[in-house]
C-alpha cells in the first residue's frame, strides 16, 4: 500500500475492503530496508525501566554506549522516574537536546502507569512516537468480537489525540486480558480502521499460552507497532540469548511482514546497573546473530 495514501483515500480503502488497511507514514523512517527488493534491516531500541535506578540522563548514556538507536521511556510503573522527570524538569526540547547528545533516537513512551493523554503533547512535542498501553479485562470467546468493536470505539479520543500530536498508540498484549490470544490479535486487526492504532506484541505473554510468536508476528502484521524481544523465564532469562528461545524465527517473521518499528529486548525485574549492561550487551550481540541467520534463511 502506497506509503503516502492520505487520509481520505484510506478511509475509502477500509470501506471498499471491509479490512482494517494501515499505513505508518512516520514508521518508515525507523525501519531501513523497506523498499520492494531490499533486505529488511534490524533497529534495535530497549527500556529505560532497565535502568530505572539511575537519572534519565545516566540510563540514556548506558543505552547508547551499549550501541542501541533508540528508547522506550517508562512513567511510574514498578516506580520508574524517568518520564514523569523528563515531564517536570527537561520538558521536550530538554528531552531532544538529551537524545541527540546521546544519539538516539525516540521510540516509544511506556505509560502503563499515568495513561497516555498525561504524556501525549509532551511525546508530540518531543518529535512524536510509540505510546505503549495495556488493553482491558478478560471476556469469553463468544464475547471477543463484540468486546474488541467496544474497546477499540473506546480508543477514538486517544487515537485523535495521536494524529493531532504525530503519535501512535499501541496496545500490549498481556495474560488474563482482553488481548491475549491469537484470535483476540485477530479481531483487533479485523476490527480496526485505526492508522493510530497499533498492537505492542509482548512474547513473554504468548508463550505462557503455549502458542506460536511467529504466527502472533504475521497475524498482527502492518498493525505491529512495537515488538519486545522477550521470553517467559526467569530472571535475567527473559533476555534474548540469556535465556534459552532461539529467537531467529522471531526476527523471520518480523522480516516477513517488514515491521517498521524497533526490536526491544526487555525484561521485568531490576539488577544492579553493570548486571543489566552485561545482559543487554548479550542480547544486543545475540539478536544480531539472530538477525544474519534469519536474512540467510538459518
Amino acid at each position: 500500500m502506497n506509503e503516502e495514501l492520505n487520509r481520505r483515500d484510506f478511509l475509502k480503502a477500509a470501506a471498499v475492503s471491509g479490512a482494517a488497511v494501515v499505513t505508518i507514514p512516520a514508521f518508515s523512517t525507523w525501519a531501513q530496508g523497506s523498499g520492494t527488493g531490499k533486505k529488511w534491516r534490524m533497529r534495535l531500541s530497549t527500556s529505560s525501566i532497565h535502568f530505572m535506578g539511575l537519572p534519565i540522563e545516566q540510563a540514556c548514556e548506558r543505552i547508547a554506549r551499549l550501541g542501541f538507536a533508540a528508547i522506550d521511556i517508562w512513567s511510574a510503573h514498578q516506580g520508574c522516574p524517568h518520564l514523569d522527570d523528563v515531564a517536570k524538569r527537561l520538558g521536550p526540547e530538554g528531552l531532544k537536546e538529551l537524545l541527540a547528545r546521546n544519539k538516539l533516537k525516540l521510540f516509544a513512551f511506556s505509560v502503563y502507569k499515568g495513561g497516555y493523554e498525561r504524556y501525549a503533547e509532551l511525546l508530540g512535542k518531543a518529535g512524536g512516537g510509540v505510546a505503549v498501553r495495556g488493553s482491558s479485562g478478560p471476556c469469553k470467546p463468544e464475547e471477543l468480537a463484540a468486546r474488541m468493536r467496544g474497546f477499540l470505539e473506546s480508543l477514538k479520543p486517544l487515537a485523535e489525540l495521536a494524529e493531532k500530536y504525530n503519535s501512535y498508540l499501541a496496545i500490549e498484549n498481556h495474560g488474563n486480558a482482553l488481548l491475549c490470544s491469537q484470535d483476540s490479535f485477530k479481531a483487533f486487526v479485523d476490527i480496526n480502521r485505526s492508522p493510530r492504532l497499533g498492537i505492542a506484541l509482548a512474547p513473554y505473554h504468548v508463550q505462557t499460552q503455549k502458542a506460536s510468536v511467529p504466527e502472533a508476528i504475521h497475524v498482527c502484521g502492518k498493525q505491529l507497532f512495537f515488538f519486545y524481544a522477550w521470553q517467559h523465564c526467569p530472571g535475567n532469562e527473559q533476555l534474548p540469548g540469556v535465556g534459552p528461545t532461539d529467537m531467529t524465527p522471531w526476527m523471520r517473521a518480523v522480516a516477513d511482514i517488514r515491521y517498521r518499528g524497533y526490536v526491544n529486548p526487555f525484561m521485568h525485574g531490576h539488577p544492579e546497573a553493570d548486571v543489566m549492561a552485561a545482559n543487554l550487551a548479550k542480547s544486543r550481540d545475540y539478536l544480531k546473530e539472530c538477525h544474519k541467520k534469519a536474512s540467510r534463511g538459518v
